[in-house]
């Protein structure tokens, strides 16, 4: 009987969530705020759990979410992207460069400081793999708790601050386009899609790459689709589901006891993140005289959240989504290669205790 109680208590949390997730990102929606199917999710998780819910995304679905908005990715990665790479690989490494030095001293400064223990703020810090610094931390002895509250917390940030931006830019004017959630499509083609990205999401997680559930079908269908072997069918409630799904996993790690844990320490966390963001800003400046690309595309180039959730973001807005992409993605696998070593030589610099 208790098993059953528990599964009826749990089916109606996730009703729950739903709806509000729905109220939410239709509201946001209405009110022309881009990315609201990731933004109303998110923040509808976030409350769910701190009102006591205890419902988890099971993995499955968690790989599910994160290999279709791989293939959102890699649908959009064309050659303009490595074109624009090649073009402007100095600015971009400096960026780059720029922003994980600002991060990595941030986070040193949390731990040196003992705002948080130990190693805990250099990995915490880290402006992007949230998965992959949480892991690292965990054997690096940091604290997994407050590594993830901070990761999740600047990507929350991140996202809804590039979300607004992004609002704020484009303006209120023009009419809204309808939306189509469920456009004519081809059937077959639908099911090739399904099948690429099943199999080249189990491949990225089976070969150990980092984020390889998204990785993997990031590549698949930017190669066969660059190429011209396959025609990529995503329809729009397909890429609803999965924006929802990362959403409701970043938003209910934010449990009462996580919160509770982080209580201490959360106004400068809270500062070393708006500072990194601020930097990150100041760099977009930086691009839009260097580079002369649009302040909006610069802004969401340099935002230090994660790939996933700046490209959703991006492929919402108008904006070049290319340059976005490319910049997002140098930094992404620059933090996959080199990262953990940095993060590793920035904590041996904290003292001993």
């Amino acid at each position: 009987m208790r098993s059953i109680g528990r599964g009826r208590r749990g089916a109606s949390q996730w009703a729950g969530l739903a709806l509000l997730s729905a109220g939410v990102a239709f509201g946001l929606d209405f009110v022309r705020l881009p990315a609201a199917f990731l933004i109303g999710p998110l923040v509808a998780a976030i409350a769910v759990r701190l009102a006591g819910a205890e419902i988890t995304v099971a993995r499955p679905a968690i790989f599910a979410s994160q290999a279709v908005v791989g293939a959102m990715i890699g649908a959009v990665l064309t050659p303009a992207i490595v074109a624009t790479v090649v073009a402007d690989w100095p600015v971009i490494v400096a960026v780059v460069t720029a922003t994980v030095v600002f991060a990595l001293a941030a986070g040193w400064m949390l731990s040196r400081f003992g705002v948080v223990p130990g190693t805990t703020g250099v990995w915490g810090s880290s402006p992007g793999a949230a998965t992959a610094m949480v892991i690292l931390a965990e054997a690096n002895g940091g604290d997994v708790r407050l590594v993830a509250f901070m990761q999740y917390l600047r990507v929350l940030f991140v996202a809804s601050a590039a979300s607004i931006g992004a609002r704020l830019w484009l303006g209120v004017d023009g009419p809204q386009a309808a939306h189509v959630f469920f456009p004519a499509m081809e059937i077959g083609a639908f099911a090739l899609t399904l099948g690429l990205i099943a199999v080249a999401g189990i491949a990225g997680h089976v070969a150990r790459l980092p984020s390889g559930a998204m990785i993997g079908p990031l590549f698949a269908v930017a190669i066969l689709q660059g190429a011209g072997l396959a025609t990529v069918v995503l329809p729009p409630w397909l890429l609803i589901a999965a924006y929802a799904g990362l959403g409701w996993n970043i938003g209910l790690r934010f449990t009462r006891e996580a919160v509770a844990h982080a209580a201490r320490a959360l106004p400068w966390i809270v500062v070393s993140i708006l500072a990194l963001m601020s930097f990150s800003a100041g760099l977009a400046v930086i691009l839009v005289y260097e580079v002369g690309v649009d302040p909006l595309t610069a802004f969401l180039a340099t935002s230090p959240g994660g790939l996933d959730t700046i490209a959703i973001i991006a492929a919402s807005t108008p904006v070049d989504v290319s340059f976005v992409l490319a910049l997002q993605a140098v930094r992404f696998f620059g933090l996959v290669l080199v990262g953990p070593t940095l993060s590793r030589a920035v904590a041996a610099l904290l003292p001993k205790r």
